[in-house]
């Protein structure tokens, strides 16, 4: 009766001091366990079974007996569970006295920790800090560790708005706030990534004609309006993958990634020109605007040079000025001494 006094006393100061523990016979089978280790063992009652069925000993290499654990006292000892999620555990082991009167006679107490994968089991075995001794330092681990990732998920957070914002700010700085294209700042980083990449593009000058006597007839608002309009307009008549700056009051250079054809450079020309020329409405009247374009291809350099190809566009450009507005022409060295022009553009005006 005293020794059973004795083990029902020593199992309720075991269950609050090492939650994990178990308590073996000298055959090594289970007679008590602790409420956390009961959790782990939950689909498989531990009480009567042998230890070692329930848990490998991975490491040292004993054998499988109650004598080798036995020979092991107070050494560290690595566990797995053979069943459920196979956690791994350490633990260490002490003998209990073969005289008895002290929890079951040549038996052992063994008692257990997740240590570095306590997050793991926490979250296969839904333990919570009242499944840890008061002074396991587990509960100290969990709350580092969730502070560290709530810090880490903070700083993501952070970060994201950062780089958010930074890309907010660099495309603002590259925006022309007027017509939403791109400004004269964005032209270098794109003609720098084509050098890069090695890519064929042409480089195309556009100037509106006409715009002057809008601003001069109906004012700034309807000038606006046009620039606004025609933004849109070149937009539609555009690939996803085009560039479309707009460089100042009423001058655009575009950007063709991947063109090398001179003809079709010829035939978007036209066509933006058309659609550029036809009226657009400002309450009670309507603005007519045309264009003047000169163009420049990489592929026709030896050594291309984005700098000296933007010049021979101006030169393009200018040469279409000077023989009639509303026309393209395609830069070629002979414009150096005479222009020469590329066909009128059908009116749609």
């Amino acid at each position: 009766m005293k020794d059973e006094q004795n083990e029902t006393a020593l199992y309720a100061l075991l269950d609050v001091l090492c939650p994990m523990h178990a308590v073996l016979n000298a055959t090594g089978h289970v007679v008590h366990v602790g409420p956390t280790f009961a959790k782990l063992a939950a689909e498989t009652p531990p009480e009567g079974r042998r230890f070692l069925e329930l848990l490998e000993l991975k490491r040292p290499k004993l054998g499988d007996s109650m004598e080798a654990l036995r020979r092991a006292e107070g050494a560290k000892l690595h566990f797995q569970l053979r069943t459920g999620p196979q956690s791994d555990l350490k633990g260490t082991l002490v003998c209990l006295p073969e005289q008895g009167g002290f929890g079951p006679a040549g038996g052992a107490v063994v008692n257990l920790s997740f240590g570095i994968s306590v997050m793991e089991a926490v979250r296969d075995f839904t333990l919570t800090s009242a499944d840890f001794a008061a002074t396991d330092l587990a509960i100290e681990m969990l709350y580092l560790i969730e502070a560290k990732s709530a810090a880490m998920e903070a700083s993501r957070k952070l970060n994201l708005r950062l780089q958010g914002a930074k890309i907010a700010a660099e495309e603002q700085a590259f925006t022309d706030t007027l017509t939403g294209l791109k400004n004269r700042r964005a032209m270098q980083p794109v003609l720098e990534r084509l050098m890069e990449t090695e890519h064929d593009f042409v480089l195309m000058a556009l100037d509106l004609d006409y715009f002057k006597s809008v601003n001069d007839t109906l004012g700034h608002a309807a000038g606006d309006h046009v620039l606004q309009r025609v933004a849109r307009r070149i937009v539609s008549e555009t690939r996803g993958e085009d560039t479309i700056i707009r460089t100042g009051g009423d001058e655009f250079v575009l950007i063709f990634d991947g063109l090398t054809n001179r003809d079709r450079v010829a035939e978007i020309a036209g066509r933006l020109i058309a659609r550029l020329e036809r009226p657009i409405p400002f309450g009670e009247k309507e603005c007519r605007v045309s264009a003047s374009i000169g163009a420049s291809l990489s592929c026709e350099y030896a050594r291309v040079d984005p700098e000296q190809m933007m010049q021979d566009a101006d030169v393009a450009l200018y040469a279409a000025k000077d023989r009639g507005r509303g026309r393209y022409v395609v830069y070629d060295p002979t414009l150096r001494h005479t222009q020469g022009i590329g066909p009128r553009a059908p009116s749609e005006s």
